[in-house]
């Protein structure tokens, strides 16, 4: 069975289309696909971490749903937040909840 350097040759290029501008190297393709699977591998790390983290802050009392909130509001704008805010407590009001 033939690899991908024996289809593409030692280091030909290869057209994506027809426009010859665009035209890579199989070496580039791939970098480009081993840095994209890097990034996958250093993603999966992270989300670890993220785990070991709340486990650790369950394991001490933390509620971790809660504290997923506050990161998720963080992230946020904080005038949209405060419209939200508005609105689930006009919200309550309405239906009695405070």
């Amino acid at each position: 069975m033939r690899d991908a350097d024996d289809l593409l040759g030692e280091e030909p290029s290869i057209g994506h289309n027809s426009d010859a501008s665009y035209r890579v190297t199989a070496s580039e393709l791939r970098q480009f696909v081993e840095r994209f699977e890097r990034l996958e591998m250093e993603k999966k790390d992270i989300a670890e971490q993220q785990k070991e983290v709340l486990a650790e802050a369950k394991a001490r009392g933390y509620d971790t749903k809660v504290m997923r909130k506050i990161v998720a509001e963080r992230k946020r704008d904080k005038d949209d937040l405060s419209e939200e805010e508005a609105v689930l407590q006009m919200y309550r009001e309405a239906l009695g909840m405070r």
